[in-house]
């Protein structure tokens, strides 16, 4: 499959991503309308998205600048190689 290149179907896939978190989290709240499930759906997207963030900006700008990673595998797949070569 070739890479997405066009910047309309990159704001859709976007989007999608966004109505299907917004609809993932109205399941659950509806589901438990907690103050304690609300807490907890909000820490793990933030802990996600610094996740992300380290993974491709902290590693890519200060860790190892020589690489780019196409995605989390990636990511995964240097990690672990480069924890071989470290052993």
């Amino acid at each position: 499959m070739p890479d997405l290149r066009d910047p309309r179907l990159m704001y859709l896939k976007a989007g999608l991503f966004v109505v299907i978190g917004v609809v993932s989290v109205t399941i659950l709240l509806l589901d438990r309308p907690t103050l304690k499930a609300a807490a907890l759906i909000s820490i793990v997207v933030w802990s996600f998205c610094r996740a992300y963030y380290f993974a491709f900006y902290v590693i890519e700008r200060y860790i190892d600048p020589g690489f780019r990673f196409s995605g989390l595998w990636s990511v995964a797949h240097h990690l672990g190689s480069k924890k071989k070569r470290d052993d």
